[in-house]
């Protein structure tokens, strides 16, 4: 499965970057997350993100050699963001059920995406290409066995092997929703955001049972949650 550090050094043809030159790729990021919030134009430019980021074209073309890939790497530095408030731990209060945590952090997610409305489009829009699709998959991925540590941190859980890719799916079916929403509103409504985690929720019910026992919520459980960028996905299991 290609990781996240394959894209990135594949889009930016796999150029060292020094302090100047990283400084000067957040730029060109922040470039083109402002002309994507603000323009409706789907045909920005190089030329264009050149301007916005107030460096020379011949600087953009040494990191991307075209707008998509650029693309890719904004897709990849929101999933960065999205992750690490993803695996914020729940308190005051800590959630009593699963389906409460799923309620919370679906909540905050969508939150999230509506601050930032060239997240939105490069996730949900009608014209998302396959590489960002990849990155976004290469983050759901991640996150989904991020979310299930979360879940082994606060509940009784035993013999669930395959509840990373649950939640995958479940994720995946929720972020349907979220494009429905787009499509329709320009952002996630809270009618939609409450239909997808619905969703999500209906689809776990297949395997979780609808009450899972509380344990006491430790450090160590805590520190389990996040994974490393580009560590390696275990094989599912497969069922009888």
């Amino acid at each position: 499965m290609t990781t996240s550090r394959d894209l990135l050094a594949e889009l930016t043809q796999n150029r060292p970057m020094r302090r100047r030159g990283i400084e000067r790729y957040h730029r060109i990021l922040d470039a083109t997350e402002e002309l994507l919030s603000g323009s409706g134009d789907e045909d920005i430019s190089l030329a264009q993100i050149a301007e916005q980021a107030e460096i020379s074209l011949a600087s953009v073309y040494y990191f991307f050699p075209n707008r998509n890939s650029v693309y890719v790497a904004l897709a990849l530095r929101f999933n960065e963001e999205i992750y690490d408030r993803s695996i914020r731990p729940l308190t005051d209060p800590e959630p009593q059920t699963w389906q409460e945590l799923l309620e919370r952090k679906h909540k905050a997610a969508a939150e999230f995406q509506n601050s930032r409305p060239a997240a939105l489009r490069l996730f949900l829009g009608a014209g998302v290409s396959a590489a960002v699709r990849s990155a976004d998959f290469t983050g759901n991925a991640r996150l989904a066995r991020s979310r299930a540590r979360m879940f082994e941190a606060y509940f009784d859980i035993q013999n669930m092997p395959d509840l990373p890719h649950w939640l995958e799916m479940s994720a995946a079916a929720m972020d349907g929703i979220w494009s429905l929403s787009y499509g329709y509103h320009g952002v996630i409504t809270e009618e939609y955001r409450a239909e997808a985690t619905a969703c999500a929720v209906t689809y776990l019910r297949r395997y979780l049972p609808e009450y899972l026992a509380r344990i006491p919520l430790t450090q160590e459980a805590l520190d389990r949650v996040r994974i490393d960028l580009d560590a390696p996905a275990p094989a599912l299991v497969a069922n009888d």
